[in-house]
């Protein structure tokens, strides 16, 4: 076990929440799932928590009760190779969530995500901050990024 795990907390969805993420994601799994005995906060036998696997990165989802939701002041950014990549992410993890801006969204138990393709930061670095401020403002504009759109606003050419 690494010594840094980042904890989701749930109400009750652990086991499910777990379960979709690594059916999503490539090299992943379930580890371990954990069960509340006699006298826990829910009835012996429901689920505790589940301790997997996003591509080798570890989490533990923990069934802790209604007292606490997510919020955008947390989230999980995915570096993505291509738009291939990010059209599957953001359909899968949207599903039953919502769609937010520049590449955020909210899945279906209110988790936030990031779905980056890894050129963005190449062009939003790029020494010429003109370019990386046709790029930012691109960005700004979209809900999925569109890596096409991306670099032909770093070319200039939406430009009229």
């Amino acid at each position: 076990m690494p010594k840094i795990v980042t904890n989701l907390w749930f109400d009750t969805e652990a086991e499910e929440a777990a379960k979709y993420y690594t059916s999503i994601f490539k090299n992943s799994r379930i580890t371990n799932t954990a069960y509340y005995g006699e006298g826990g906060r829910r009835p012996a036998g429901t689920v505790l928590t589940v301790t997997f696997e996003l591509d080798g990165q570890v989490y533990t989802a923990l069934n802790g009760g209604p007292e606490f939701k997510f919020t955008e002041a947390i989230s999980l950014l995915v570096n993505c190779e291509g738009q291939e990549e990010v059209d599957e992410l953001w359909e899968k993890l949207s599903a039953g969530g919502t769609e937010g801006p520049c590449g955020w969204l909210k899945d279906r138990y209110g988790l936030s995500w990031q779905i980056f393709p890894t050129v963005l930061g190449e062009l939003l670095n790029d020494p010429d901050p003109v370019k990386a401020q046709r790029v930012m403002q691109a960005m700004l504009q979209m809900g999925k990024l569109d890596i096409a759109a991306l670099k032909r606003a770093h070319a200039g050419s939406d430009l009229e």
